[in-house]
């Protein structure tokens, strides 16, 4: 089936609720489930964002300039993850206890507004990657519809763009734990050093990138067409001094580039050896 008519049975299945909470982070999926939401709803479907130390400065505008830009009914939540021991360790199912706050604060916003469904952006492709996040949503009731509808990240991607989303060829944004190999801890001023960090090399021009928390070591995952900007002796230097600044003693360039969801593969890698990798962790 093409995506528009993908897009058809999704604005069908939307329209049939009085009401909804949609989990809004800014990136892709979920801007393009917040704007046909809309299209279906109007004003009863509610744009919601979360407000985390784990939320880039920048993901926070972008949501901001999105709803603004499309009329959305929108609202910010804070999101209190932190205070979880659970998901300060990190460990392989961080997500679960990050989407189980989440979607707690969500089922308060539903029973005070009398909304009927809380939808999140998770796509059909997503089934098919390590989400634990998606075991919290099961567990509260969250709907999928666009992963319901048939739709993966590239269907989404061409919608989007049909529409003239802005978002339709942003690069994947997930939170900034992501960047914390499982069992590294999890820390207020260490988030902060990855905020600041990718904040200084996405105004260097990079756009595909990643800063790895590895203690007092950043590990720069970049797209391998832009890496030859930053194989220059004097920008290696500037990047070093200014991430001295922000607090990491190395920088080091990953060879092998930027590769989203890395950190899961490693995991994988090493949890089957051992026959212990399970995807509904």
């Amino acid at each position: 089936m093409k995506p528009q008519k993908k897009e058809q049975q999704l604005l069908k299945s939307l329209g049939r609720f009085s009401s909804a909470i949609v989990a809004f982070s800014g990136g892709v999926d979920s801007s393009y489930l917040a704007f046909m939401a809309h299209r279906a709803l109007g004003q009863a479907a509610r744009a919601v964002t979360a407000l985390s130390p784990s939320v880039s400065r920048m993901q926070r505008q972008m949501a901001l300039d999105f709803a603004s830009a499309h009329g959305l009914n929108h609202t910010f939540v804070e999101t209190r993850e932190m205070e979880d021991q659970r998901y300060l360790a990190n460990p392989a199912n961080r997500c679960y206890f990050c989407k189980s706050e989440l979607y707690r604060q969500l089922e308060g916003l539903q029973c005070r507004w009398g909304v009927e469904v809380i939808l999140d952006g998770a796509n059909l492709d997503d089934r098919s990657d390590y989400r634990p996040g998606h075991k919290a949503a099961r567990q509260r009731g969250v709907l999928s519809p666009l992963a319901e509808a048939g739709l993966t990240k590239r269907g989404i991607r061409q919608l989007s763009r049909k529409w003239r989303l802005k978002t339709w060829d942003q690069p994947a944004m997930p939170c900034l734990s992501s960047r914390f190999p499982y069992g590294t801890r999890i820390t207020l001023q260490a988030l902060s050093q990855v905020d600041q960090a990718e904040e200084y090399l996405r105004g260097l021009g990079l756009k595909n990138f990643r800063v790895r928390h590895h203690g007092k070591l950043a590990r720069l995952e970049v797209a391998s067409r832009e890496m030859p900007a930053l194989l220059d002796i004097e920008v290696m230097s500037t990047i070093h001094e200014r991430l001295r600044k922000i607090g990491y003693l190395q920088v080091a360039l990953d060879m092998k580039g930027f590769h989203s969801g890395s950190l899961n593969v490693e995991l994988k890698e090493r949890s089957q050896e051992s026959g212990r990798f399970r995807t509904d962790n």
